[in-house]
């Protein structure tokens, strides 16, 4: 298999010697992206860090608000919006049309998908399509080769890297021309928030915690 190193004359410059290899992999790794200082953040990577946070934050009192009933709602959340929301909708049916659904019933996966907090469809979809289309290379959605904390979660927290590859998103046209998805990509923070809300009504604290996270 060919190694897959950044071209010498790309963005990121430098020279070969500044190139590391990942163990057990035969990615090449340019390690010259910031990930926190030394970079411009943008709004929307100051809200998906603050998002980012909220939940880890949220996530220390799971130990003490512990209740039977809200595990069953942490499982039953995770069934609908985990498996059939992100697994079902998001990625085998929407991104690689893996199986077809009647429209009532992928509309209502995909918007357990939106629950799931990680993105609506749209943006998630064209994400995931580029990632396949340019896997491991410099123009991969998240790449390896600018780091295992980039392509883990760095790229979650830096648009601007997004926006300087795939400004408008072409490759979910699909999506687009459907007004439910466009519907959900304007609204997703909506749904976010008012899932959380009505998580706090129905059972207090612990429903918040465990249902969200």
């Amino acid at each position: 298999m060919t190694n897959l190193l950044v071209p010498l004359s790309n963005s990121h410059g430098g020279n070969q010697s500044d190139h590391q290899k990942i163990p057990f992999s035969n990615v090449m790794v340019t390690g010259t992206r910031n990930y926190f200082a030394g970079r411009k953040w943008q709004t929307i990577d100051i809200q998906a860090a603050s998002w980012f946070t909220f939940f880890h934050l949220l996530a220390l009192f799971a130990p003490f608000s512990f209740t039977w009933d809200a595990f069953w709602v942490a499982f039953v959340g995770y069934l609908l919006t985990g498996m059939l929301g992100i697994t079902l909708s998001y990625h085998r049916l929407l991104s690689h049309h893996s199986l077809k659904l009647p429209k009532w019933l992928e509309y209502t996966f995909a918007y357990f998908g939106v629950l799931a907090c990680q993105g609506d469809p749209i943006f998630w979809v064209s994400i995931h399509r580029y990632h396949h289309k340019y896997v491991d290379s410099d123009n991969d959605t998240h790449s390896p080769i600018n780091g295992f904390w980039f392509s883990y979660a760095g790229w979650f927290f830096d648009n601007g890297y997004l926006v300087e590859k795939y400004p408008e998103r072409k490759n979910v046209e699909d999506l687009k021309k459907q007004t439910f998805y466009r519907f959900l990509q304007k609204t997703y923070m909506c749904h976010s928030l008012g899932c959380g809300v009505l998580l706090y009504a129905w059972g207090g604290f612990a429903y918040l915690v465990w249902g969200m996270v």
